[in-house]
């Protein structure tokens, strides 16, 4: 068992995650650290929506972990045997907290395995691995440490972080858990140590999104209404136009695109078509105070975006301000803006306008709740201080290609590898590891936080969970992943289990 040492004269040097943890909220109880996620149910419910929306765009633009870099699959090197800090011990799958008899024949996939999905320090869409544990409250998701905890950014835990069983292709067959609050080893949260690289998180019940009844609103109650909706527009005939007045508080907004040889004019111009126009903050500002030549188009629209959109975005307005001209907010942390202004201005009427109407829809009862985790695909039991060498089974969503460039999988669909851990610990220097084990496995970045099921029941699809997938390594030196490593679950690996598995968390819906 391994702890670190603080420097005669206390001091030490705030690196990674440990000038976040002084700086943080993080809440450390001697080996547990406990970090919250989404605060309230109302947060939670705007996490769900933002990777649900769109049919699960952003799920589907969501890239494997990067954490470690083609220089970083290097070769472990063996460290001796474990030495048990506590008795073993285990807590049972759900379900099978009660000893059978029942025999093994057939292999299949666990229902409990999917993807976590979060927005790191760099605003980046990115996934994981895990699983769905035991649990006082059936609502525990076991991953990698640095599956929640942003170590790349030295900041805390990652943004918009949600759990995603039996993930395919954008789709939530089961819902979408977001996380409420993130445990983990003191030793990583504050020193970044990869030998506690492991974090249980409580999740709500989950959301399902989809479906419901649409329907059609003023622009108003379009804009108070915080569950799913659509404002679309719509082509219109000129004659259409004429007989719609333009009136925000309608279900239906008309206006005109002037065409490039249209010529702004008054409201009292006969004829005059009004059009809904872009512009800069300033000049809506100015419209909104009555100067210029126009009047506000309704209240600003707040995109939300990635930090990678919002960087974008800012370099193309250095180029052409005229056509990018929103404000722009960037934040690393997941929340950055831009912001769209409008105006209406007036044109003498012009044969290559086109007219629209905007209709504003929500949708009722789109989102439900789909229960507790452990209630909707069961949870893994929970093993620690077991011996080395023993048979495991390894699952997780491997889509990173090897450092040699050669690319096996695609991330789309789980995979899995079987065999005996190493009986003795390995460590590695670049990555400050002591106390890993190790198995022979091919599996790339993208599993990583993916579980290692001790007494795996392929009948029952349940196991013990006795290690989390952390790091890849080559151990022959031919540039391709043929080793993945777990830290080792010891006694202070169950203290932390068991602070997140009695913490209850509760509904969104």
């Amino acid at each position: 068992m391994k702890r670190i040492l603080i420097p005669a004269g206390g001091a030490v040097l705030a690196t990674g995650l440990l000038a976040a943890g002084l700086a943080g909220t993080a809440q450390a109880n001697n080996d547990v650290a406990s970090d919250a996620m989404a605060k309230n149910a109302a947060a939670a419910k705007a996490i769900a929506s933002f990777w649900a929306d769109n049919n699960g765009a952003a799920l589907k633009a969501a890239k494997e972990s990067n954490v470690w870099d083609k220089t970083d699959v290097t070769k472990l090197q063996s460290k001796g045997g474990y030495s048990a800090d506590t008795k073993a011990g285990s807590t049972a799958p759900i379900g099978q907290e009660k000893k059978t008899s029942a025999k093994v024949q057939n292999v299949n996939m666990p229902k409990t395995i999917g993807k976590v999905f979060f927005v790191n320090g760099k605003g980046e869409k990115k996934w994981c691995s895990a699983t769905s544990i035991q649990s006082k409250y059936r609502n525990l998701v076991v991953t990698a440490g640095h599956c929640v905890y942003d170590v790349k950014a030295n900041s805390d835990v990652m943004d918009k972080w949600v759990f995603v069983p039996g993930y395919y292709q954008g789709k939530s067959p089961f819902g979408i858990y977001v996380g409420k609050q993130a445990f983990t080893h003191y030793d990583f949260d504050v020193y970044e140590d990869f030998d506690r690289d492991y974090a249980f998180v409580t999740v709500y019940n989950g959301v399902k999104l989809g479906g419901g009844t649409a329907k059609k609103v003023s622009k108003a109650e379009f804009e108070k209404y915080e569950g799913l909706k659509e404002a679309k527009d719509v082509e219109i005939t000129r004659a259409e136009f004429r007989a719609c007045r333009l009136d925000p508080t309608s279900t239906e907004a008309c206006w005109v695109k002037r065409g490039s040889k249209a010529e702004p004019t008054g409201p009292d111009f006969p004829g005059a078509e009004v059009a809904k126009i872009e512009v800069s903050e300033d000049r809506y500002k100015a419209a909104r105070a009555g100067k210029g030549n126009g009047r506000k188009f309704g209240e600003p629209v707040e995109e939300h975006v990635t930090y990678r959109e919002a960087w974008t975005y800012l370099q193309n307005q250095k180029k052409d301000a005229k056509k990018y001209p929103g404000t722009v907010k960037l934040d690393r942390r997941g929340n950055s803006t831009i912001t769209h202004f409008f105006v209406q201005q007036w044109y003498k009427p012009g044969s290559d306008t086109k007219f629209y109407k905007t209709v504003f829809t929500i949708i009722e009862n789109a989102a439900t709740d789909a229960g507790r985790l452990g209630d909707v695909v069961g949870g893994q039991g929970f093993a620690w201080n077991q011996p080395t060498g023993k048979y495991v089974r390894v699952f997780g969503y491997p889509a990173a290609p090897h450092p040699d460039g050669h690319k096996n999988y695609t991330g789309i669909t789980p995979k899995w590898c079987y065999g005996k851990t190493t009986k003795k610990l390995v460590g590695d220097a670049a990555k400050k590891i002591q106390e890993h084990v190790a198995l022979k496995c091919a599996m790339t970045e993208g599993a990583d936080g993916g579980p290692w099921l001790f007494k795996y029941s392929n009948a029952k699809r349940l196991g013990y969970v006795n290690g989390v997938t952390s790091t890849f390594n080559d151990q022959d030196g031919n540039k391709r992943v043929d080793y993945i490593s777990s830290p080792y679950f010891d006694g202070e690996t169950n203290t932390v289990y068991k602070a997140a598995a009695n913490v209850w968390s509760g509904k969104i819906i």
